[in-house]
């Protein structure tokens, strides 16, 4: 079973939803939140077909949780065109 080894960074589940919903970018949010649900029991499979992402793509999101803690999953720009006003 998928598990969010939230003890291991000294947080809990209120606190991934905490830092979510105060989180800058859409995309990080959408992470923190999708590891809130499956630590309150969703498997990544419901998460992905709420959210409309490849089940696979929210067990990626755990194991970088599990392993670098949430700043793994903290949106970054890594292409496309410059942006005309950059975000903030």
């Amino acid at each position: 079973m998928l598990k969010v080894e939230c003890d291991r960074w000294n947080e809990s589940a209120s606190v991934l939803r905490e830092e979510a919903l105060k989180a800058d970018h859409a995309r990080t949010r959408e992470r923190l939140m999708a590891l809130y649900e499956i630590c309150n029991g969703k498997s990544a499979t419901k998460v992905g077909r709420e959210t409309g992402r490849n089940p696979q793509t929210v067990m990626e999101w755990v194991h970088r949780y599990n392993i670098s803690g949430k700043e793994a999953l903290l949106y970054q720009r890594t292409g496309g065109h410059t942006l005309f006003f950059p975000e903030k």
